[in-house]
């Protein structure tokens, strides 16, 4: 297994400072007042600016996912900021090539696929966003979407080597504008008029550049999918499987965790009793080399990429914190097994503060909470302290199944859809129900079903919510096969509201005890009585959140 985050920097601009700076004039307090939202314009126009330089930086590098990373992080803090979305979007595109071009199952269909067969796949998909999507579709707009994924895709090395190595910039702009002309002159008002549209461009682009109709026809389907919105994609054979070892909680890998730090790859988890471990990898080094080549010399995505491979085979990996020598270490790729709940330990033994920490809602998520809850109660178990942070979420059902062991009746969440049959409205039942008190730890990295089973929890005030505001998304993904080169599509069908009818969508869930995320999250250790406890000998390991978690614990004790 291997999962890569995007490092998330924000840069910021001290408003306390600025404050001080305007109250050294003498102002009237109705003139102070009228200033307030021109300084807080200012500020954050400043902030933004500096958030732009930060991504153009990544940009130039061509560190696209970063870049991506980035901007959506930023765009969270400023909402309502047009030129971050479009750097945004612009990100996405990029990254989107590079990942497709650096994916052996779409460089395999590029070689197997017809013309048709590729617009029968964009037909395919046209047809289930037709039949699934939760918003009407704007086909002309797809269509749009479809011809920037080509166009960015124009100037990117890895399109460019494959495709256009004799074509010259001249001549790919003479096809950019009459493509412009063709398509503008064209009524795209449903699924068939957009297909029409995808073939007049294939055409096209064979007769001005002799570029392949199929690698068109591509661009146009991956651009249709992911302009709908920032979850639905279209995935390429190895992705779709990769979707469906997530579900099931297992992976062919090496069961390492990794997130880009400053352009590198940096291990943050290794899995218990992974081929990884079993080597002598742990928690906070570096991959230097992948199979002899130095990842310094490789884009992440790319030395990311070549981790992957088949079942039984194995790699060489040069490793090395940033205090140590390197090390290397042949391992071998086997099925890993990835735990959604880790670090089931008592914090506090004679006060019976239980924690552990759900890193994701996958099948076995249910299966898992019921052993570990078992497990805790077994040891004396009094409060329970439940860490959803950096948990991306998972399945609904999972985030259902779990939320229902801890609320006795009610609503936990609902969904709704433009398909009447994606409307639900998830029950608790009182049979099964830990009446345990509770306190839940979240961040900015909690999203999804973990925002489902927080905001469910919060509603129901069954326990108290701690850390910080969660990621804010608020739709539901189906998950849909397709009939040509085993592709697959992930759909945005629905969006879900908490129980008293709150959306979460750019909005997330807000803790009842706001505590600021640190920038080193310790894992909890366990001390020579088999407490688990923080790391103070270290002061960047520090939990401030998990502290308060505890507090917040002690004070529901108190009160029964």
């Amino acid at each position: 297994m291997i999962r890569t985050w995007v490092s998330r920097t924000l840069a910021t601009i001290s408003l306390a400072t600025m404050l001080t700076m305007v109250s050294t004039f003498s102002v009237s307090a109705q003139q102070a007042e009228a200033l307030k939202p021109a300084i807080l314009d200012r500020a954050a126009a400043g902030e933004i600016e500096q958030l732009l330089d930060r991504g153009r930086e990544l940009e130039f590098e061509n560190r696209w996912g970063e870049a991506l990373s980035h901007y959506e992080s930023a765009l969270r803090s400023h909402p309502a900021s047009r030129r971050l979305e479009q750097r945004i979007l612009l990100s996405r595109l990029h990254y989107d090539v590079e990942r497709r071009y650096h994916d052996r199952s779409f460089r395999e269909a590029l070689r197997s696929l017809s013309e048709q067969d590729a617009l029968s796949l964009y037909g395919e998909v046209l047809l289930k966003v037709r039949s699934h999507y939760v918003d009407e579709p704007n086909w002309h707009l797809l269509v749009d979407r479809g011809t920037a994924s080509l166009d960015v895709a124009m100037s990117e090395p890895a399109f460019r080597k494959r495709y256009l190595v004799d074509v010259s910039a001249e001549q790919v702009a003479r096809f950019r504008r009459n493509l412009q002309s063709r398509l503008s002159a064209m009524t795209i008002d449903d699924r068939h008029a957009a297909r029409e549209a995808a073939a007049t461009a294939a055409r096209l682009a064979w007769q001005q550049l002799h570029l392949a109709p199929t690698a068109v026809v591509l661009e146009y389907t991956s651009g249709a999918t992911h302009g709908l919105d920032d979850y639905s994609a279209y995935l390429t054979a190895d992705q779709l499987n990769e979707v469906y070892s997530q579900i099931d909680g297992n992976f062919v890998g090496l069961g390492i965790e990794l997130k880009t730090d400053d352009g590198r790859l940096k291990i943050i988890n290794v899995i218990q009793g992974s081929p990884a471990e079993r080597a002598g990898i742990h928690d906070g080094q570096y991959i230097l080399s992948v199979d002899g080549k130095n990842t310094d010399e490789l884009s992440t995505d790319a030395a990311a990429d070549l981790l992957q491979g088949p079942e039984g085979s194995s790699i060489e990996l040069t490793v090395a914190a940033t205090d140590e020598s390197p090390l290397k270490a042949r391992v071998r790729r086997e099925r890993v097994d990835v735990p959604s709940v880790e670090g089931v330990q008592l914090l506090d033994r004679q006060d019976g503060i239980a924690y552990l920490k759900l890193t994701c809602f996958q099948k076995t998520t249910s299966r898992d909470m019921d052993n570990a809850l078992w497990k805790l109660h077994r040891q004396g178990m009094r409060s329970l302290i439940m860490d959803l942070r950096g948990n991306p979420g998972g399945l609904l059902s999972a985030s259902v199944e779990v939320a229902d062991k801890f609320i006795t009746a009610g609503s936990i969440v609902s969904t709704r859809g433009r398909d009447p049959h994606e409307d639900f409205n998830y029950q608790a039942h009182r049979a099964g129900t830990w009446r345990v008190p509770l306190v839940v730890l979240i961040d900015g990295d909690s999203a999804s079903a973990s925002e489902i089973f927080s905001g469910a929890i919060r509603d129901h005030h069954r326990g108290v919510l701690v850390g910080s505001r969660s990621y804010g998304k608020g739709s539901v993904q189906g998950i849909f096969p397709l009939n040509v080169a085993h592709f697959g599509l992930r759909l945005t069908t629905a969006k879900f509201y908490s129980p008293n009818g709150l959306p979460f969508s750019k909005v997330g869930v807000e803790p009842d005890v706001a505590v600021s995320p640190a920038h080193h999250v310790a894992r909890p250790v366990s001390n020579s009585g088999g407490q688990l406890v923080e790391d103070h000998a270290n002061p960047a390991n520090a939990d401030s959140a998990l502290e308060a978690a505890i507090q917040q614990a002690r004070m529901q004790l108190a009160r029964r």
